[in-house]
């Protein structure tokens, strides 16, 4: 078979399977939603929310045909900062298998608050970020502030977003988790995302791998406060991304 052709069905294989994942997310959506939304809504009930993220995770896992594969690693009970590279849509939802029954919290860029139905998830339950307002931004500290004091821990993204083509390298880590961790003096737990960004790209990324198969996973050992404490943010930031690196295919950022 002449390269191009290798190509042009490698591809055709690739968008094919990405429109059935979105398909089926979308589809799976309808009952998940309102469920989920039920208990958001309710003070009461918010964190049993995690269990119903973690069942439809598994669905999604199920019925993409692709599976998590992590370390064993002894993680604090307590609330942690969780930090990870991040390459795909994929990261939001394996995260509940990484660290399955443990109550998360995401903050991510408030631009998607502008999406429908996933805003709602947002408003309620995760922490928007808008780093373009110094004063939203730190009310949004605040906020991560809070939700650390009720119990939850706080998955946060610190290259701020996907880029495309960058993957396994990453962009260069922003500070608000890091701050946030020796603030409030909360251990940081890393996390390498080894091939998520193998298994499903972008929906407008047309060359971009999407499959079936392994998502694997490393957890490292926590970042204690009192360790960290004594460090600079720069040092934080560069212990941390050398961690998550190391377990990548392509360790350079």
């Amino acid at each position: 078979m002449e390269p191009n052709t290798q190509s042009r069905l490698k591809s055709t294989f690739y968008n094919a399977y990405k429109f059935y994942a979105y398909f089926i997310f979308a589809i799976t959506l309808i009952p998940f939603y309102p469920i989920s939304v039920l208990l958001i809504l309710n003070p009461k009930t918010k964190k049993w929310s995690t269990y119903v993220f973690w069942f439809w995770s598994h669905v999604l896992s199920f019925l993409f045909l692709i599976f998590v594969k992590k370390n064993k690693c002894k993680i604090p009970d307590e609330p942690v900062i969780i930090v990870a590279n991040h390459s795909s849509y994929l990261d939001i939802f394996m995260m509940y298998q990484i660290l399955p029954f443990r109550h998360l919290v995401f903050m991510g860029k408030s631009e998607i608050l502008n999406y429908p139905l996933i805003k709602t998830y947002f408003k309620h339950l995760h922490i928007p970020v808008d780093r373009s307002d110094k004063r939203k931004a730190a009310q949004s500290m605040l906020q991560a502030k809070s939700k650390l004091r009720e119990g939850w821990s706080i998955v946060i993204f610190p290259e701020g977003g996907i880029e495309d083509g960058l993957a396994p390298k990453m962009a260069e880590f922003k500070p608000g988790a890091f701050v946030l961790a020796q603030k409030n003096r909360v251990p940081l737990l890393p996390i390498s995302l080894i091939t998520h960004y193998k298994l499903l790209s972008e929906l407008e990324n047309k060359s971009g791998s999407s499959r079936p198969g392994i998502a694997e996973a490393h957890i490292h050992p926590v970042l204690e406060p009192e360790v960290m404490r004594q460090k600079s943010i720069e040092e934080f930031i560069a212990i941390t991304q050398t961690k998550i690196a190391s377990k990548l295919e392509n360790p350079a950022f």
